[in-house]
């Protein structure tokens, strides 16, 4: 019982670190444009290589 109230402790205290980070100005989490395997050339990503395609 204490390792599920201390395992959930710390998922709240992971979410809250989390959303002050947002609300004191951070920008908000984003995922990546096709992760490492895209290497810039998804037709979305805004730093996508001229001529890749």
């Amino acid at each position: 019982m204490q390792t599920i109230l201390a395992a959930t402790l710390l998922l709240i205290l992971a979410v809250a670190a989390l959303a002050l980070g947002v609300i004191f100005g951070r920008p908000a989490l984003k995922g990546s444009c096709g992760g490492i395997a895209c290497g810039g050339a998804c037709h979305a990503c805004p730093d996508r290589e001229e001529g890749a395609s």
